[in-house]
């Protein structure tokens, strides 16, 4: 119910301006004019409620997943984008200024100046050049903490044009009523940005943590272990992940999200499992023990915690095996009863994490390259894998969680739909946003 609920909220939250122009507004002129205005109202909204979904709000991304979140995210944006192109092209070259073949008085639109026209057009610029970097991040080889700004302040700029665009050169914005309608939303929209990069931070800086450990688990695998400082703690569940902060201010752009290996059933330390991949990940050898960090969570969904399926299916890929281990170690430091079976794939013998801890019950480890003594699986986590690890009663009767490579959950994914997994059953999340 609470994803139907959101959807609900969510449509009626952008097509609330579009209804209430259509009530207020004058006399129609011809169609394509007011399907301009209609998908440059629907654009404008559409981007005011991105503010919303960009995954920081637990309300949201905690009950349908910051996959899901993030994925429509993205869609929206990139409809948003579709819509905003379309907008100038249908009017059909509509002359600027002067009378109006729908408003010979002009008493129905404020201006159309292009002083005013020109904050939109900026606006239209910007957003292609948002949705652009956004998708290309990686390939453009931004670094994340400066990309995050730019896409914040990008958002923020392009709010605040579209605001000045729709309420001086819209011939519905300009309506008393709805100028206070879009002043409303414009304000949720940065009011959201505020409390991610300054509320949520003020709040950190009140419930520091310590670094107390940093341990190389593999060549490129560590474990990263903090404890609260002057409180009690983070409250999650295993299988949750938070936005970590180490060595920087909470004000700081650099914090990325990791998932917590550790199990709450454990005490007030948290663990997390990191592989060098990026410009911090690099680094975490160098961190010393007691410096400061800073958690922002837990956020997400992938756990088990009040199922009652009887079996538990843990699917990881190299370092995906993080908020699995999570799992895993809570169902034992609880004396879950529940059955429990681990696929744990990797490219080389040594990238095996935690071996000795999780053991050979149960577990089943794959290598794509092994070496020539080997006598675990080899090749990657595929069907015909699941087929020889799983039985078909566990495949309609065990909840699946996954983690890892995209394209290694794609197939996951796919197998556990052809062999009858109810979708509701299966819980991955993805770190791969654009």
């Amino acid at each position: 119910m609470k994803p139907l609920f959101l959807i609900v909220a969510y449509l009626v939250a952008i097509t609330l301006p579009l209804i209430l122009s259509a009530w207020v507004g004058g006399p129609p002129r011809q169609f394509h004019q007011e399907l301009a205005s209609g998908l440059g109202i629907l654009a404008f909204s559409m981007i005011l409620m991105e503010f919303i979904l960009s995954g920081r709000f637990k309300a949201i991304s905690n009950d349908v997943g910051m996959d899901v979140t993030m994925r429509f995210h993205q869609i929206m944006a990139r409809t948003a984008l579709v819509f905003a192109v379309l907008h100038p092209f249908l009017y059909q070259g509509t002359p600027t200024g002067g009378e109006r073949p729908w408003d010979p008085t002009r008493q129905l639109t404020l201006t159309t100046d292009f002083s005013d026209l020109s904050t939109g057009i900026v606006a239209w610029l910007l957003l292609a050049g948002l949705v652009v970097m956004a998708i290309g991040r990686t390939q453009l080889g931004y670094r994340y903490e400066i990309w995050r700004l730019l896409h914040g302040l990008g958002a923020l700029l392009i709010a605040v044009l579209l605001l000045h665009h729709t309420v001086y050169a819209g011939r519905y914005g300009s309506q008393p009523v709805m100028t206070w309608v879009w002043l409303a939303m414009t304000g949720v929209a940065v009011g959201s940005l505020l409390m991610v990069y300054l509320v949520v931070p003020l709040m950190k800086k009140a419930r520091p943590w310590r670094v107390t450990s940093v341990v190389r688990l593999t060549p490129k695998q560590w474990e990263v272990t903090v404890t609260p400082d002057g409180h009690p703690g983070l409250d999650y569940q295993a299988g949750q992940f938070v936005w970590l902060n180490v060595g920087h201010s909470p004000f700081s752009m650099k914090e990325n999200p990791f998932s917590i290996s550790s199990a709450p059933a454990a005490g007030p330390e948290v663990s997390f499992m990191i592989k060098e991949l990026g410009d911090f990940t690099r680094t975490i050898g160098e961190i010393e023990s007691e410096t400061v960090a800073y958690l922002d969570g837990p956020y997400g969904n992938l756990s088990v915690d009040g199922r009652t399926e009887p079996g538990v299916a843990l699917i990881a890929g190299g370092v995906g095996l993080a908020p699995l281990l999570g799992i895993l170690r809570q169902m034992r430091l609880t004396g879950d009863s529940r059955k429990v079976k681990l696929i744990y794939g990797n490219r080389i013998i040594e990238q095996i994490a935690y071996h000795e801890e999780l053991g050979d019950e149960d577990v089943v480890y794959v290598l794509s390259e092994p070496p020539d003594d080997w006598r675990g699986e080899t090749g990657f986590i595929d069907a015909a894998l699941m087929d020889r690890v799983f039985s078909e009663k566990e495949f309609s009767e065990w909840v699946f969680v996954m983690c890892g490579p995209g394209i290694m959950m794609d197939i996951v994914e796919d197998h556990l739909i052809k062999r009858g997994t109810p979708s509701h059953r299966i819980l991955a999340e993805r770190f791969s946003y654009d």
